[in-house]
């Protein structure tokens, strides 16, 4: 009997071993990449990488970039897209790709690299890369959607100078926008910056706690805004390789900024603990991000694609911003890439365009992501 007992016992634990492994495994089985309307319409389909794009009224805005089909060509072009509903759970039907359409085109100077946010019911678009590969912009625009218009907005300045930069970080609320981080070519910044919609003017607050980083992720989630990933100088400060793996949240709204910034935990195997043993592939620098709502686990950050310093990668990965832990999903499923851009509409994930690292080719795909779906590498 105790030579059964003990059978059952080892059949009992190699399954539950298998189990596991198998689970480990088949993180492709875990959410489904959809294709979309090709980005800029199938008539006007461009490639283009490293764009600026923000979101007003469940409409994203996409535009400026580089386009490798003319080397060294940077763009004003826009455009919006439309995501088209899911009807009967149809989720891969002609009616749920959506569509694009050009908007007017962006009044400043062609360029890459820029950042975009929205507030105040406005959209906006600013720094940035100049054609010339050197010039970097501080400059800003804002876009009205019911116009169809741009006007010129105030640049990143303070009293004295202004702070030209490209691959910053932003995040945005109602009434005002927050810009982060970024790189002349030569310097690596931590400062901050407070743009408010009611007077439109720039304030520059004490530096965020975080390394010094440029290509950074951020969400905005329950009034507060997050910011990771990214390339950082500091190569044995909280960075693994140059790929900073410190996290951070901003509430704007506690007064005293010693208590405005919070450490959530490390995107990199760094703890004592268990939890972070497959952290390895988090950090990147140049991806895309996005935040769905009400999954059947809860609410989560998604990030995906990037650069892991010199090869373009494809890992999706999930935050869970109750239990702050993190859970490997899909990979994207086009081509690994970086300079690509992602955001939320109707809560629903989508990410578009992008280079591969050698910024010979550009991409024209767009994506939507559903996180509770098998995987299914034909839709």
């Amino acid at each position: 009997m105790k030579r059964i007992n003990f059978t059952l016992f080892t059949i009992l634990v190699l399954a539950i071993v298998f189990s596991c492994t198998q689970a480990n495994l088949n993180y492709t089985q875990n959410g489904n990449w959809v294709h979309r309307s090709t980005f800029g319409g199938s008539a006007s389909a461009i490639g283009v990488g490293y764009p600026a794009s923000f979101v007003l009224n469940n409409v994203a805005y996409v535009g400026t970039g580089v386009n490798p089909a003319s080397p060294s060509n940077k763009l004003t072009q826009f455009w919006a897209y439309t995501p088209g509903p899911i009807i009967n759970r149809a989720f891969d039907s002609s009616i749920a790709a959506g569509t694009w359409a050009q908007i007017a085109a962006f009044i400043g100077a062609p360029r890459s690299n820029g950042i975009g946010f929205n507030t105040g019911g406005l959209g906006y678009v600013g720094t940035g890369l100049a054609d010339d590969g050197t010039t970097v912009y501080a400059d800003f625009y804002s876009y009205n959607a019911s116009s169809n218009s741009w006007a010129v907005a105030a640049p990143l300045f303070n009293d004295t100078a202004s702070f030209p930069r490209y691959d910053a970080a932003s995040f945005s609320f109602d009434t005002a926008a927050y810009v982060m981080t970024g790189t002349d070519g030569f310097n690596y910044f931590n400062d901050f910056w407070r743009f408010s919609a009611a007077t439109g003017q720039w304030t520059q607050l004490p530096n965020m706690p975080g390394n010094q980083r440029s290509g950074a992720l951020t969400w905005v989630y329950k009034g507060q805004g997050y910011i990771l990933t990214g390339y950082t100088p500091s190569a044995n400060h909280w960075a693994s390789g140059n790929l900073a793996y410190d996290f951070w949240r901003f509430d704007p709204n506690v007064l005293d900024p010693t208590f405005q910034w919070s450490r959530l935990r490390d995107i990199y195997n760094t703890s004592v603990g268990t939890f972070d043993d497959g952290y390895t592939n988090i950090i990147r620098k140049n991806g895309a991000s996005f935040v769905i709502l009400g999954t059947e686990f809860g609410d989560k950050g998604y990030i995906t694609l990037g650069a892991n310093t010199s090869t373009a990668i494809n890992f999706t990965w999930e935050y869970d911003f109750a239990s702050d832990i993190w859970t490997e999903k899909s990979p994207f499923n086009g081509n690994a890439r970086t300079g690509a851009t992602g955001f939320t509409l109707n809560n629903r994930g989508f990410v578009t365009c992008g280079l591969n690292v050698g910024s010979q080719q550009a991409y024209t795909d767009c994506e939507e992501f559903f996180p509770n779906q098998v995987y299914n590498p034909l839709d």
